[in-house]
């Protein structure tokens, strides 16, 4: 075989191992978004608002505008988590700028201790960029032991430039909603409780309870 055959032959070989490189190439940099979707989605939704979200105040308010709103409180749980939690003001008028304090009550109703971490968000959406919280029980995850209730509270103040959004300033009322799941080191303690174990002589295995 000649070597112009020889080679005619080695380039299309060439060319399909180069295919197959950029392809893994392009499939490695898409899982790789994938995993940074998350976290880059909810460093948009901090900085912008977006979906409702609120935004985290460095320190309270320095501007207080005459003209109120309206605040409601909205609380809710996942059915994987034994809580009950409920909001101790349904609705306060506060003034734009002005810096408030209102509590959620959460109460431990299982057997065990339990672990909760909550979701929040702002509505109507385009609220979300000007509710500023200050402290929030949201920021950390919170353990309940069998039976407790504590008081959960949240500083916050509304962004007086609220009255210069076109898309916020006809507002009202506005909702603070939040839900409580099971945290992931709760899940995490759950999961390694399923793991058979042995109960000594008589062969039987013991079994962790799932939340809830």
């Amino acid at each position: 075989m000649s070597s112009t055959s020889t080679s005619s032959q080695a380039a299309p070989a060439r060319n399909h191992r180069s295919v197959a490189i950029a392809c893994a190439a392009v499939a490695v940099g898409m899982i790789g978004m994938s995993y940074a979707a998350v976290p880059l989605y909810r460093m948009f939704c901090q900085v912008t608002g977006f979906g409702g979200t609120p935004q985290v105040a460095s320190g309270p308010s320095q501007s207080v505008l005459n003209q109120t709103i309206t605040m409601r409180f909205d609380a809710n749980v996942s059915k994987k988590l034994a809580w009950k939690f409920v909001p101790l003001e349904r609705t306060i008028e506060l003034r734009i700028g002005e810096n408030r304090i209102t509590n959620y009550r959460a109460t431990n109703v299982s057997d065990r201790p339990l672990t909760g971490t909550a979701t929040f968000n702002v509505s109507p959406d385009s609220a979300g960029i000007h509710f500023n919280k200050i402290e929030c029980f949201c920021f950390t995850e919170q353990k309940l032991q069998p039976g407790e209730s504590v008081d959960m509270p949240v500083s916050f103040f509304i962004d007086p430039e609220i009255v210069n959004d076109p898309n916020a300033a006809h507002f009202t009322q506005l909702t603070l909603s939040y839900t409580f799941y099971p945290a992931e080191t709760e899940n995490e303690t759950n999961a390694r409780a399923e793991v058979p174990a042995s109960n000594g002589n008589d062969g039987l295995s013991v079994r962790g309870g799932s939340p809830g």
